[in-house]
C-alpha cells in the first residue's frame, strides 16, 4: 500500500514538472512569435516545371523497367548537353532570348476581403521585376463582400494596368458583386461555362430589436452629432427618414459600382447587366461580361510553351493560436459540408 502511494506521488511530481515545462515552452514560443518580425514570406513556384514533372511521371508509369532505364539515361544525357551549351554560350557572351514570364496569382475572397493584404504584397513583388512583355494571370474566386475591401482589391489590380502589364482574370467558380468588381479591371476575363458571374448590385440588411426591448421595458439611448451620423440602428427605434437616407446611400454606392464597371468595360450595356442578377459563364459571355469560356487549367497549360510560368504566393506568419483556430474552423466547415451532402440537398 505504501509502495502504491509513493508511486502515485512520483507520478504526480512527473506530471507537474512536465506541465510546468510545457507551459514555459509555450510562453517562450508565444513571446518569441509576438516579438518576431510580423512580415510574411513570399514564395515563387515554377508551375511550368511542376507540369513537366507530372508529365514525365505519367509517361514513365506506362513504361517497362527496361524502357524506364533507357529513358532516364537519355534524359540525363539531354540535361548534360543543355548545361554544356549554356556554359559555352556564357563564355562566348552569346545572349539567348529568354521567354517572357507569366505570373500566376490566386485570390479566394471572403466577405471582409482580408486576402487583399496578401494580394498587395504579391502585386508589389511582380511590379518590382516585371517587364512590359510579361503578363499576370489571376485565378479569382469570390462571391463579394464589403465595399471598401473589394474596392481596395480592385485598386491593387489597377496598379498592373497602370504599369502596362497585361492582366487576365480566370473564374472557375464565382466572381459576383465585389468579385466581379475585381474581375472587370482585367484586360481579359475568362470564365468556366457554369461559373457564376455578375451580381452588379448592392445589398444591406440589419435586424432591429427595438420592439422586443420595448416590450421588456428596456430603454436604449443613442446620441449623435450630425443629422445622419446614424441612419438605421440595431437596438433603437428606426425612423422613416433614417430608412430613406439608408436607401439613398445604397443607391449612391450602386451608382459608383456601375460607373466603375462601365469605365473598365465601356462596351457593356450597363443598365441591362447592373440589375443585381447573376449569370452562368456562357450567358455572361453573350452579355459581354466575360471575353472567353475556359478553365484556368487549360489556359495555363496552353501558355507554357510561350511563357515561363511562376506562381507568386505571399503568406503571413501566423501565431500558434491563429493556426489552431484556423484548423478548428476548417474542420467544422468540412463537417458541416459533409452533413449537408448527406441530407441530399443541392449546393450552388
Amino acid at each position: 500500500m505504501e509502495f502504491m502511494s509513493m508511486y502515485g506521488l512520483f507520478l504526480a511530481k512527473i506530471v507537474t514538472i512536465a506541465a510546468a515545462v510545457g507551459t514555459l515552452i509555450f510562453v517562450v514560443f508565444s513571446f518569441g512569435q509576438r516579438n518576431s518580425e510580423h512580415r510574411g514570406k513570399l514564395s515563387l513556384i515554377d508551375l511550368g516545371e511542376q507540369y513537366k514533372e507530372m508529365q514525365r511521371e505519367m509517361q514513365l508509369s506506362r513504361m517497362s523497367d527496361v524502357e524506364q532505364k533507357n529513358w532516364h539515361k537519355e534524359f540525363k544525357k539531354k540535361q548534360k548537353a543543355e548545361q554544356k551549351l549554356k556554359k559555352q554560350q556564357a563564355k562566348s557572351g552569346t545572349m539567348v532570348a529568354a521567354k517572357p514570364c507569366l505570373y500566376v496569382l490566386d485570390f479566394d475572397g471572403s466577405v471582409d476581403a482580408h486576402e487583399v493584404t496578401s494580394l498587395r504584397e504579391e502585386i508589389s513583388a511582380v511590379l518590382a521585376v516585371a517587364k512590359v512583355e510579361d503578363q499576370v494571370l489571376l485565378r479569382l474566386e469570390s462571391a463579394g463582400g464589403v465595399v471598401h475591401g473589394y474596392g481596395l482589391a480592385a485598386s491593387q489590380l489597377t496598379r498592373l494596368r497602370h504599369a502596362n502589364i497585361r492582366l487576365t482574370v480566370v473564374v472557375d467558380k464565382i466572381a459576383a458583386s465585389g468579385g466581379y468588381m475585381m474581375a472587370c479591371v482585367a484586360d481579359r476575363i475568362v470564365s468556366a461555362p457554369f461559373a457564376i458571374i455578375g451580381s452588379i448590385g448592392v445589398v444591406a440588411q440589419i435586424p432591429n430589436f427595438h420592439r422586443l426591448l420595448q416590450k421588456n421595458n428596456v430603454d436604449i439611448e443613442l446620441h449623435t452629432a450630425g443629422e445622419f451620423k446614424r441612419t438605421l440602428t440595431l437596438l433603437g427605434e428606426n425612423t422613416e427618414q433614417g430608412r430613406e437616407k439608408f436607401r439613398e446611400e445604397l443607391n449612391e454606392t450602386h451608382l459608383l459600382f456601375k460607373q466603375f464597371v462601365q469605365q473598365q468595360r465601356p462596351s457593356l450595356d450597363i443598365d441591362a447587366v447592373a440589375t443585381g442578377e447573376h449569370w452562368f459563364g456562357t450567358q455572361a459571355k453573350e452579355k459581354g461580361l466575360v471575353d472567353a469560356i475556359g478553365t484556368s487549367d487549360d489556359l495555363l497549360i496552353s501558355e507554357m510553351d510561350k511563357y515561363e510560368v511562376f506562381g507568386v504566393v505571399y503568406k503571413h506568419r501566423k501565431r500558434l493560436i491563429d493556426r489552431i483556430t484556423e484548423s478548428i474552423t476548417q474542420s467544422a466547415d468540412r463537417l458541416l459540408l459533409r452533413w449537408w451532402q448527406r441530407s441530399g440537398k443541392p449546393l450552388m
